[in-house]
């Protein structure tokens, strides 16, 4: 710890306060000098960093299987004069087409509403000018999900039967598509390491980990669409239903530390 002295003398008494209080000044100023002094600071250069080395590659697993369950779109669609006719007659075709569900022992559950719509219809011979409306229009369209394949065929034969004016679709699905994705998703990452590995080799480098993973996924089902003008009057035959498969994707894109 260093000292100093300062001699302040004694002139008049404006004098001495002055020097008093510039003798002052200078003993604050040299105590903080050294926290005022630059200092230098040791910091880390991110340009010095060496960055990762990676190698960014893509795999797909696909998985083929039987679906279990079918979603069947039925509809019943008139046009009447007025809105209460179409409206009295569209709900009879549909009562009807929804108890020839239950007959076919469809639970409540699996029967939902998905459209009901009401449009005018016009003259399209009424010439140039505003056109004249002719009737209304009312469609109600439910979707039945079938979980006895067998019975999907019977679904769309006994709703025509019971009024049913269009089928709008038949989609084929997984009830639980969850082990299918994990075959796939192993199978996509075999083929992702095994996309990185030779492009590793040949590189001359090897894999260390795995920075990070990205993964998309889906079902593909094969539809069958069914459109109908009029009400089929022949039973003869049964409408045929073939659910094929469907197919369970999923891609990766994994990006791999090599050194």
């Amino acid at each position: 710890m260093s000292s100093f002295t300062i001699t302040i003398p004694r002139p008049g008494p404006r004098t001495g306060w002055f020097a008093a209080l510039l003798a002052a000044g200078l003993l604050v100023a040299t105590i903080a000098a050294p926290a005022l002094t630059p200092r230098s600071i040791l910091a880390t250069d991110p340009t010095l960093m060496p960055p990762e080395h990676t190698i960014s590659v893509s795999g797909t697993g696909q998985v083929l299987i039987s679906p279990d369950i079918a979603d069947v779109r039925l509809g019943v669609s008139v046009t009447r004069p007025t809105v209460k006719e179409a409206r009295d007659v569209a709900a009879a075709a549909m009562t009807k087409v929804l108890a020839s569900l239950r007959a076919l022992g469809i639970a409540d559950r699996d029967i939902q509403t998905t459209t009901v719509s009401l449009q005018p219809s016009y003259d399209g011979t009424s010439g140039p000018g505003q056109p004249r409306p002719t009737g209304y229009q009312l469609s109600n369209q439910v979707v039945v999900t079938v979980r006895n394949l067998d019975k999907v065929g019977d679904v769309i034969d006994g709703g025509i039967a019971a009024g049913a004016t269009t089928v709008d679709g038949v989609n084929f699905r997984l009830n639980d598509p969850a082990a299918a994705e994990t075959q796939a998703r192993q199978a996509a990452m075999t083929q992702a390491r095994g996309h990185a590995d030779t492009l590793a080799a040949a590189a001359g480098v090897s894999i260390s980990g795995v920075v990070s993973i990205s993964e998309t996924s889906g079902s593909v089902p094969y539809p069958e669409a069914y459109r109908l003008a009029a009400p089929l009057q022949d039973k003869a035959f049964s409408t045929p239903i073939q659910p094929g498969t469907n197919e369970v994707t999923v891609s990766v894109v994994v990006a791999y530390l090599i050194k």
